[in-house]
Protein backbone atom coordinates (compact mmCIF):
# COMPACT_ATOMS: atom_id res chain seq x y z
CA UNK A 1 0.00 0.00 0.00
CA UNK A 2 1.24 2.97 -1.57
CA UNK A 3 -1.42 5.26 -1.30
CA UNK A 4 -3.84 5.00 1.24
CA UNK A 5 -5.08 8.32 1.28
CA UNK A 6 -6.86 7.99 -1.78
CA UNK A 7 -9.08 5.50 0.10
CA UNK A 8 -9.19 7.65 2.98
CA UNK A 9 -10.74 10.66 0.43
CA UNK A 10 -12.96 7.71 -1.33
CA UNK A 11 -14.53 7.30 2.47
CA UNK A 12 -14.91 10.94 2.88
CA UNK A 13 -16.62 11.46 -0.28
CA UNK A 14 -19.24 8.80 0.14
CA UNK A 15 -19.94 9.45 4.09
CA UNK A 16 -20.93 13.36 2.66
CA UNK A 17 -23.18 11.43 -0.14
CA UNK A 18 -24.94 9.61 1.91
CA UNK A 19 -25.20 12.39 4.96
CA UNK A 20 -26.87 14.25 2.16
CA UNK A 21 -29.03 11.82 0.73
CA UNK A 22 -29.53 8.63 3.24
CA UNK A 23 -31.71 6.22 1.63
CA UNK A 24 -32.32 7.89 -2.02
CA UNK A 25 -30.28 5.64 -3.74
CA UNK A 26 -31.09 6.84 -7.21
CA UNK A 27 -28.10 9.78 -6.63
CA UNK A 28 -26.10 7.87 -4.09
CA UNK A 29 -25.83 5.34 -7.31
CA UNK A 30 -24.93 7.74 -9.77
CA UNK A 31 -22.65 10.20 -7.58
CA UNK A 32 -21.47 7.02 -5.90
CA UNK A 33 -21.02 5.28 -8.99
CA UNK A 34 -17.93 8.50 -10.42
CA UNK A 35 -16.35 8.35 -6.94
CA UNK A 36 -15.72 4.73 -7.23
CA UNK A 37 -14.84 4.64 -10.38
CA UNK A 38 -12.01 7.13 -9.70
CA UNK A 39 -11.02 5.11 -6.80
CA UNK A 40 -10.87 1.49 -9.00
CA UNK A 41 -8.57 3.76 -11.58
CA UNK A 42 -5.54 3.87 -9.95
CA UNK A 43 -4.03 0.58 -8.56
CA UNK A 44 -1.79 1.62 -5.57
CA UNK A 45 -4.04 1.68 -2.39
CA UNK A 46 -4.64 -1.47 -1.40
CA UNK A 47 -3.36 -3.12 0.96
CA UNK A 48 -1.79 -7.33 -0.77
CA UNK A 49 -3.38 -9.15 2.23
CA UNK A 50 -6.66 -7.91 1.06
CA UNK A 51 -5.95 -8.86 -2.19
CA UNK A 52 -5.50 -12.05 -1.79
CA UNK A 53 -6.90 -15.27 -3.41
CA UNK A 54 -7.78 -18.56 -2.15
CA UNK A 55 -8.29 -21.91 -3.54
CA UNK A 56 -10.96 -22.55 -1.38
CA UNK A 57 -13.69 -20.40 -2.63
CA UNK A 58 -13.63 -16.18 -3.64
CA UNK A 59 -12.92 -13.76 -0.58
CA UNK A 60 -14.50 -11.12 0.61
CA UNK A 61 -12.78 -8.67 2.70
CA UNK A 62 -14.14 -5.91 4.36
CA UNK A 63 -12.03 -2.59 3.77
CA UNK A 64 -14.82 -0.13 6.12
CA UNK A 65 -17.87 0.09 7.77
CA UNK A 66 -19.55 3.47 8.63
CA UNK A 67 -19.72 3.86 12.03
CA UNK A 68 -23.67 3.75 11.83
CA UNK A 69 -23.73 0.70 9.38
CA UNK A 70 -25.19 2.93 6.76
CA UNK A 71 -22.78 1.82 4.37
CA UNK A 72 -19.79 -0.68 3.93
CA UNK A 73 -16.97 -0.91 1.27
CA UNK A 74 -15.46 -4.52 0.61
CA UNK A 75 -12.82 -5.86 -2.00
CA UNK A 76 -13.61 -8.63 -3.41
CA UNK A 77 -10.89 -11.75 -4.79
CA UNK A 78 -11.77 -14.17 -7.55
CA UNK A 79 -9.26 -16.47 -8.38
CA UNK A 80 -9.14 -18.46 -11.54
CA UNK A 81 -12.59 -20.06 -12.32
CA UNK A 82 -14.12 -19.51 -9.23
CA UNK A 83 -17.90 -17.88 -9.15
CA UNK A 84 -20.67 -16.80 -7.11
CA UNK A 85 -24.29 -18.79 -6.12
CA UNK A 86 -26.98 -16.82 -8.05
CA UNK A 87 -27.77 -14.41 -5.55
CA UNK A 88 -29.41 -11.06 -3.50
CA UNK A 89 -28.11 -8.20 -2.16
CA UNK A 90 -31.68 -6.66 -0.42
CA UNK A 91 -29.72 -2.87 -0.75
CA UNK A 92 -27.91 -0.97 -2.96
CA UNK A 93 -24.69 -1.76 -4.72
CA UNK A 94 -21.71 -0.70 -6.57
CA UNK A 95 -18.95 -2.90 -8.22
CA UNK A 96 -15.76 -1.52 -9.31
CA UNK A 97 -13.34 -3.97 -11.26
CA UNK A 98 -9.87 -2.59 -10.20
CA UNK A 99 -8.04 -6.20 -11.53
CA UNK A 100 -9.13 -8.87 -13.83
CA UNK A 101 -12.28 -9.11 -15.45
CA UNK A 102 -15.34 -10.46 -14.33
CA UNK A 103 -18.87 -11.90 -15.60
CA UNK A 104 -21.86 -10.60 -14.71
CA UNK A 105 -25.29 -13.14 -15.52
CA UNK A 106 -28.36 -11.39 -14.44
CA UNK A 107 -31.89 -13.06 -13.74
CA UNK A 108 -35.26 -12.38 -13.10
CA UNK A 109 -36.72 -12.45 -9.79
CA UNK A 110 -37.82 -16.43 -9.44
CA UNK A 111 -40.53 -17.48 -9.88
CA UNK A 112 -41.92 -20.59 -7.69
CA UNK A 113 -41.02 -24.01 -9.09
CA UNK A 114 -39.13 -22.75 -12.02
CA UNK A 115 -36.35 -22.57 -13.43
CA UNK A 116 -34.31 -19.07 -12.64
CA UNK A 117 -34.51 -17.09 -16.01
CA UNK A 118 -31.21 -15.43 -17.19
CA UNK A 119 -31.98 -12.00 -18.59
CA UNK A 120 -28.50 -10.94 -19.45
CA UNK A 121 -24.27 -11.16 -19.26
CA UNK A 122 -22.09 -8.29 -19.50
CA UNK A 123 -18.39 -8.24 -18.86
CA UNK A 124 -17.43 -5.97 -16.21
CA UNK A 125 -13.44 -4.67 -17.46
CA UNK A 126 -10.95 -2.54 -15.12
CA UNK A 127 -12.55 0.69 -14.34
CA UNK A 128 -15.86 -0.18 -15.26
CA UNK A 129 -19.11 0.22 -12.65
CA UNK A 130 -21.99 -2.49 -12.25
CA UNK A 131 -25.45 -1.02 -9.97
CA UNK A 132 -27.27 -3.07 -8.22
CA UNK A 133 -30.70 -2.77 -6.01
CA UNK A 134 -33.78 -4.34 -5.58
CA UNK A 135 -35.35 -1.41 -7.89
CA UNK A 136 -32.88 -1.58 -10.96
CA UNK A 137 -31.91 -5.55 -10.51
CA UNK A 138 -30.60 -7.12 -7.78
CA UNK A 139 -29.91 -11.07 -8.43
CA UNK A 140 -27.03 -12.38 -10.34
CA UNK A 141 -24.20 -14.33 -10.68
CA UNK A 142 -20.50 -13.11 -10.79
CA UNK A 143 -17.35 -15.10 -11.85
CA UNK A 144 -13.94 -14.44 -12.67
CA UNK A 145 -13.52 -14.20 -16.60
CA UNK A 146 -9.95 -14.94 -16.56
CA UNK A 147 -8.84 -18.70 -16.61
CA UNK A 148 -5.45 -17.83 -15.36
CA UNK A 149 -5.17 -15.31 -12.95
CA UNK A 150 -7.30 -13.63 -9.82
CA UNK A 151 -9.39 -10.68 -10.48
CA UNK A 152 -9.99 -8.09 -7.98
CA UNK A 153 -13.11 -5.73 -7.62
CA UNK A 154 -13.80 -2.99 -4.79
CA UNK A 155 -17.77 -2.82 -3.70
CA UNK A 156 -19.75 -0.62 -1.88
CA UNK A 157 -23.04 -1.66 -0.54
CA UNK A 158 -25.93 0.40 1.43
CA UNK A 159 -25.65 -1.62 4.66
CA UNK A 160 -23.21 -3.56 6.59
CA UNK A 161 -23.04 -6.64 3.64
CA UNK A 162 -21.68 -9.13 5.29
CA UNK A 163 -24.13 -8.69 8.00
CA UNK A 164 -27.22 -8.82 5.90
CA UNK A 165 -29.33 -11.69 5.77
CA UNK A 166 -30.40 -12.10 1.96
CA UNK A 167 -30.99 -15.13 -0.78
CA UNK A 168 -29.39 -17.81 -2.50
CA UNK A 169 -31.54 -19.24 -5.33
CA UNK A 170 -31.60 -22.83 -6.43
CA UNK A 171 -31.00 -22.52 -10.64
CA UNK A 172 -33.53 -25.33 -11.13
CA UNK A 173 -36.72 -24.31 -9.14
CA UNK A 174 -36.15 -20.59 -8.60
CA UNK A 175 -35.96 -21.53 -4.39
CA UNK A 176 -34.93 -19.05 -2.20
CA UNK A 177 -32.30 -20.08 0.98
CA UNK A 178 -31.33 -17.89 3.27
CA UNK A 179 -27.68 -16.60 3.79
CA UNK A 180 -25.28 -14.42 5.45
CA UNK A 181 -22.02 -14.24 3.73
CA UNK A 182 -19.92 -12.58 6.31
CA UNK A 183 -15.94 -11.91 6.34
CA UNK A 184 -12.87 -13.46 5.57
CA UNK A 185 -10.77 -10.84 7.34
CA UNK A 186 -10.32 -10.96 10.97
CA UNK A 187 -8.96 -7.25 11.56
CA UNK A 188 -9.30 -4.05 9.10
CA UNK A 189 -6.72 -2.18 6.92
CA UNK A 190 -5.30 0.28 8.37
CA UNK A 191 -5.93 3.66 6.14
CA UNK A 192 -5.84 6.35 8.84
CA UNK A 193 -1.89 5.87 10.34
CA UNK A 194 -1.33 9.37 9.21
CA UNK A 195 1.27 9.33 11.52
CA UNK A 196 4.51 9.51 8.99
CA UNK A 197 3.22 12.39 6.77
CA UNK A 198 2.52 14.29 9.97
CA UNK A 199 6.41 13.61 11.34
CA UNK A 200 7.72 14.53 7.66
CA UNK A 201 5.61 17.72 7.79
CA UNK A 202 6.76 18.88 11.50
CA UNK A 203 10.59 17.25 11.04
CA UNK A 204 10.23 14.97 13.93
Amino acid sequence: MTNPARFREFIARLSALVDRHGTDEKPILAEGGRLLAELVSQDDWLPPEFARESVESYRQYLLYCDPRERFSVVSFVWGPGQHTPIHNHTVWGLVGVMRGEEICEEYAPPVAGQPMRKTGEHRVRPGDIDKVSPTIGDIHVVSNALPDRPSVSIHAYGANIGAVARHVFDPRTGQASNFVTGYHNSQLPNFWDRSADVRARIGR
